[in-house]
């Protein structure tokens, strides 16, 4: 996929998650049928070690179950409905796992993984959502990324070729040395810095970096952040950002 300011790519925040429950495979088809250039998910680890996707810290709010991820069992887990919560139509669905998601887009392609990392990860863990990646054989389909430099530090020794990211929630002193210490290609922050700070994203494509922004959901938004010259916007609504990117002949 090749991202140019004039043309933002949309990225599907945990999937189309305005039309189906967040981080789900319902989910992640809808915005594969929705043509978003990538999904955006978050993946954590169960209690007993496995890579599972989710964003929040525990599962009350997103399935029908309660406690904290990392407290649960891949079984445990997997018995909780994720999809309820939502809408009666999604019941059933699934928290997945990576090896689950990596197969589904391995099966669809057209549409790329933007791979959040919750929280420090050690490096023999990172090391397995890389090598999860490299045996599905989506290592050209998949950038990794976390707000931790540790974990992508992990990530970049166990995984030299894949492409990574830093999320970042303010711009300080040290951001571009950082970037290139950890040798990412993206440097992804959120709406409001990017708006807050005209200099941004020109320092960052400077620097060799394209920016990735998080989450806009409303046209306002779109409008600035494509003047603002991103790579690429994060979003809840991908089917509606690609339908005013086409009306306005910018994709």
């Amino acid at each position: 996929m090749t991202l140019v300011p004039s043309s933002p790519a949309v990225i599907a925040h945990r999937g189309n998650s305005w039309i189906a429950p967040q981080n789900t495979l319902a989910a992640f088809e809808a915005a594969w049928r929705a043509d978003a250039d990538m999904v955006e998910l978050d993946i954590q680890l169960s209690a007993d070690g496995e890579i599972v996707v989710i964003h929040d810290d525990t599962v009350d709010a997103t399935t029908d179950g309660a406690g904290e991820v990392g407290a649960m069992t891949l079984t445990q887990l997997r018995a909780l409905d994720a999809g309820s919560w939502f809408a009666p139509a999604f019941a059933g669905q699934r928290i997945p796992t990576l090896g689950e998601v990596l197969g589904f887009l391995a099966d669809r392609p057209g549409t790329d993984l933007l791979l959040e990392l919750k929280d420090v990860w050690a490096p023999g863990d990172a090391a397995r959502v890389t090598s999860a990646v490299e045996a599905a054989g989506l290592r050209d389909r998949v950038v990794v990324q976390s707000f931790y430099p540790q974990t992508v530090a992990a990530l970049r020794d166990a995984a030299p070729a894949l492409r990574r990211g830093l999320l970042v929630e303010r711009h300080h002193d040290g951001l571009l040395e950082g970037c290139a210490e950890l040798g990412v290609m993206t440097c992804n922050p959120s709406v409001e810095l990017v708006l807050g700070d005209a200099g941004l994203v020109p320092a960052l494509h400077a620097a060799g970096l394209q920016v990735m922004v998080w989450t806009a959901d409303d046209v306002a938004q779109w409008q600035a952040l494509t003047a603002a010259g991103v790579d690429a916007i994060i979003t809840d609504r991908p089917d509606r950002l690609a339908g005013w990117l086409g009306g306005r002949g910018a994709r």
